[in-house]
């Protein structure tokens, strides 16, 4: 078969012109088809379009999108908006329409959390992920279980109301006010548990909780916010926080707030992130009556070329879209608005033909990027990086306001130092109370005790009770020095009040005084009721009973203990000893018979006590022996007869009275009964109601009081029950107590306190030297060991020293008076008895196996310096010796001694 040719270069230029067109409209008919199936995302956006966040997260999206598709070249964003106009049942059914009409495989919206609740079982059935601006205030167990479909585009509220709990703990407020205005399903009640909670944490809580109904179903709104303001007159916090609110709302709030005065000194606002992102859109008027308010900001980076770009495109589409709103201010729910468009475009990009609804949603989880709004990243369906929190101060000067920090410090510390830089309320620079202060037109109302039993603590003068000069005591004084210490004016109104001291501290509960100044106990029970001040003066529960002065035949040994009354005795007759050792040889009052050497020694050594002795001593040796015992016998001689005065003075109890005896013999015990002595006795120390009378008996100071009016005859015993001390009362949560209790400590430090207790509890000086003790220690050797070592050690160094002297010389004269005997056969008894007689009788003449006459005499000891003794033999003896009788000791071979004395 042949085929017919055909040749380019014959067909005609027009044809060939020809096929070239035809050739490029089908490739361009291919392209078009191609572009014609791009794959298109369509996305469901359930906003309030009538509020201006709303408004301002319609336009971030619309940005976002339309970068997207400008961007992309296979996959496009549709977008679809429904106005839910606040009602989570009208969400539930504007997301099923999208999911059935619109065919939308993501639903993104949802300003609170019932609405993102309803549409997210729709989700669950459809298997549609949601993606929803608000956050849970209070997670709920298994709720990724419950919500599987849902993520959370929001920050945790936990977080911004423990930043709310730092504002308030740095400024030390212990009670606040909160306010917010509610919705048909009272959205804010877990807003509200989690700030309670966070104050409770930092010792502060919520006094009073105004809530506002929602805006548009008030047909008076001004009239009803004035209504509901009015009753915070009644309340004493003065420091209020605002958690949500619409700005229509907030708008007749602060005007009316203005005008009854709680935006003056000494008053606190806060307002939540949701409030403060309504300043943008708030006028002049406005911002004029929040001035001095405290907002939260979430920080972001403006600095970056991605939002300056963003916050021109968003600026432009803003005004166009809403030219009634005026300019356009970014927020941080427009930049969560905008990042949530980019995670859904994450999560397309991944996507294809056979990517389930189930994998689509865990694209989006896994999302992870620096957004405008800050770093998104999600755990367990919410967003898992805590926001970065700025305080911001309304100022109304040009700039709506201005933001104080720049960091995500929570540290009470670190806030503590904004006070220079914020303008609070009232154009004031002081950190304000945030307490309803007293001022000269309604002064702070001080209750004082009426019926006090003492009235050196408060005494009132009836005639003068209207005014303040007519109270005066203890108790009046120490306010008195505490309000001249404060820093500021506190004006104050006495009232006398009548009743028991439960009762006037029920009077501070039930608002119907302010304080209490005068002797109230801090008890427990008390304290969880009212705040007490710290103490001014100790409190406790003591016995105040009879004393009498003991009696006893024996008085006069108790000074001296035991141990020292026979040790006393050993020196005694040990330094008897001695001075007779060292005094007999040479000086005839201490010789003669033993019955008159025993009882000159006696005598001597006694008499010595009164310094009273007449007896003469030779020998220095003695001399230095006798003035170390005189020095002995003068110590103990003062020492005991201060200890016997103070025996025969001290005061002694009645009885070993003690709590378990009166209880176990059913004795009478006294009390005041206005005071809770009375319940304490009953109800912890288990005295029985009838053995409690009511008299005047109370806490520690009045029984320093008492002791100081009545201290002959009356003392305290242990143990003393100890309480909280002696404070004065104010109302809970008050900032003037915790002014007054600094101003307390600074008057106990500085001795005023103790001078005013002098003034009026102790006046007298008569029983300034009273002691408590039942007893009086007698003295013990510990105290006199160190003196007795010393006049022993004198003595017996002279003893020693005396009878080395003595052997000296009975040897010497053993030699002189011609004894053949070798003294080393001579036995140590024999020596002993020889030496013993030597200094008895003064001469001897020893030869062993005959008598020997000694004509020796004794030397004479009181010449201490001399290095040898002198013997004197009677043949060279001057002839007034030689009268003298002889006296010769016969000693038998036997050694045993028979002497005859002529």
């Amino acid at each position: 078969m042949s085929f017919a040719r055909i040749s380019v270069a014959k067909l005609p230029i027009t044809r060939l012109l020809y096929l070239i067109l035809i050739t490029f409209l089908l490739i361009f008919s291919n392209g078009a088809e191609a572009a014609n199936h791009e794959d298109v995302t369509n996305i469901g956006a359930i906003i309030d379009l009538n509020s201006h966040i709303g408004k301002e997260k319609k336009a971030a999206m619309e940005v976002a999108a339309q970068n997207y598709n400008k961007n992309s070249k296979n996959y496009r964003l549709s977008l679809y908006f429904h106005d839910s106009e606040g009602d989570p049942i009208k969400a539930a059914s504007v997301a099923e329409e999208l999911i059935e009409e619109k065919k939308v495989k993501v639903i993104i919206g949802m300003e609170t959390w019932q609405e993102a609740a309803h549409v997210g079982k729709v989700g669950n059935r459809a298997k549609i992920p949601v993606i929803s601006f608000a956050a849970q205030s209070i997670t709920l167990p298994l709720m990724p279980l419950r919500w599987p479909f849902l993520i959370s585009m929001a920050n945790d509220p936990s977080v911004e109301m423990k930043r709310i709990a730092d504002l308030v703990s740095a400024y030390k407020w212990r009670k606040v006010v909160v306010i917010y205005e509610d919705d048909e399903y009272g959205g804010d009640m877990g807003t509200l548990t989690l700030l309670t909670e966070a104050l409770q944490k930092i010792g502060s809580e919520v006094e009073y909780r105004l809530v506002l109904p929602p805006y548009s179903s008030l047909s008076d709104p001004k009239g009803f916010v004035l209504d509901e303001l009015v009753k915070l007159l009644s309340v004493q916090s003065r420091a209020f926080i605002v958690l949500q609110s619409s700005l229509p709302m907030v708008s007749h709030l602060f005007r009316e707030a203005k005008k009854l005065g709680f935006l003056e000194k000494d008053s606190a606002w806060i307002i939540t992130e949701s409030v403060t992102s309504l300043l943008p859109s708030a006028d002049s008027s406005l911002i004029s009556s929040m001035k001095g308010t405290l907002g939260i900001k979430t920080f972001y980076s403006k600095t970056t070329n991605t939002y300056k770009a963003f916050q021109s495109q968003f600026q432009q589409k803003f005004k166009i879209e809403n030219p009634q709103e005026g300019d356009a201010n970014l927020g941080i729910y427009a930049l969560r608005a905008y990042d949530s468009i980019r995670a859904i475009t994450q999560a397309t990009e991944k996507m294809t033909s056979n990517t389930s609804t189930k994998m689509f949603l865990q694209d989006i989880l896994l999302a992870s990027f620096d957004g405008l709004s800050g770093k998104v990243s999600f755990t367990e369906g919410k967003l898992s990086h805590n926001p970065i929190f700025r305080i911001v101060n309304v100022v109304g000067k040009g700039v709506k306001y201005k933001e104080l920090d720049t960091e995500n410090g929570s540290s009470p510390n670190r806030l503590q130092g904004l006070d220079g830089s914020v303008v609070w309320p009232g154009d004031s620079k002081d950190k304000p109370k945030g307490w309803a202060m007293p001022t000269i037109e309604k002064p702070l109302r001080i209750g004082v005790p009426n019926n006090t039993l003492f009235k050196n603590f408060v005494n009132i003068d009836q005639s003068k009770k209207d005014s303040n000069e007519g109270y005066d005591g203890f108790c009046i004084d120490i306010f008195r020095k505490v309000e001249g210490r404060l820093n500021y004016a506190l004006p104050y109104k006495f009232e006398a009040i009548n009743g028991t001291y439960d009762e006037l501290v029920e009077a501070v509960i039930n608002n119907k005084t302010d304080a209490i100044v005068g002797d109230v106990t801090i008890l427990a029970e008390r304290f969880n009721h009212v705040e007490f001040t710290q103490p001014y003066a100790e409190s406790g529960l003591s016995m105040v009973i009879p004393i009498k002065y003991e009696e006893s035949a024996w008085m006069f040994i108790k000074p001296f203990t035991w141990e020292m009354w026979m040790v006393t005795g050993v020196i005694l007759f040990y330094t008897m000893f001695i001075v007779w050792f060292l005094e007999h040889p040479t000086n005839p009052e201490f010789s003669g018979t033993w019955k008159n050497q025993i009882s000159t020694m006696l005598w001597f050594t006694f008499s010595c006590l009164f310094f009273a002795q007449r007896e003469r001593v030779h020998s220095n040796l003695t001399k230095v022996v006798v003035m170390m015992w005189l020095f002995v016998v003068f110590i103990l001689t003062a020492s005991y007869t201060a200890s016997l005065s103070s025996i025969l003075t001290v005061r002694k109890l009645e009885s070993d009275i003690d709590i378990d005896w009166l209880k176990r013999t059913n004795q009478k015990v006294g009390c005041d009964g206005d005071s809770f002595v009375g319940r304490y006795l009953q109800d912890v120390l288990g005295f029985k109601k009838d053995n409690i009378y009511n008299i005047s008996s109370e806490p520690l100071p009045y029984e320093k009081y008492f002791l100081n009016k009545y201290c002959k005859g009356y003392t305290t015993t242990a143990p003393t029950y100890r309480f909280g001390g002696l404070g004065f009362v104010f109302q809970k949560g008050s900032p003037i107590a915790i002014d007054v209790s600094e101003a307390i400590l600074k008057l106990s430090e500085n001795g005023n306190i103790t001078l005013l207790e002098k003034k009026w509890l102790t006046p007298s000086d008569e029983c300034s030297t009273m002691t408590n003790t039942n007893e009086t220690q007698s003295l013990s050797l510990k105290s006199f060991w160190g003196i007795y070592l010393i006049s022993g050690a004198t003595s017996t160094i002279g003893f020693l020293l005396s009878l080395f002297r003595l052997q000296r010389s009975y040897r010497r004269q053993q030699a002189n008076g011609g004894n053949q005997t070798p003294s080393d056969k001579i036995g140590i008894g024999e020596k002993a008895v020889g030496l013993a007689r030597y200094f008895y009788n003064g001469d001897v003449k020893y030869s062993p196996g005959r008598a020997a006459t000694s004509t020796a005499s004794m030397p004479h000891s009181d010449d201490l310096g001399s290095t040898r003794w002198e013997f004197v033999d009677l043949a060279n003896a001057p002839e007034h010796l030689e009268a003298s009788p002889r006296v010769e000791i016969e000693i038998s071979p036997t050694h045993q001694d028979s002497s005859s004395t002529q």
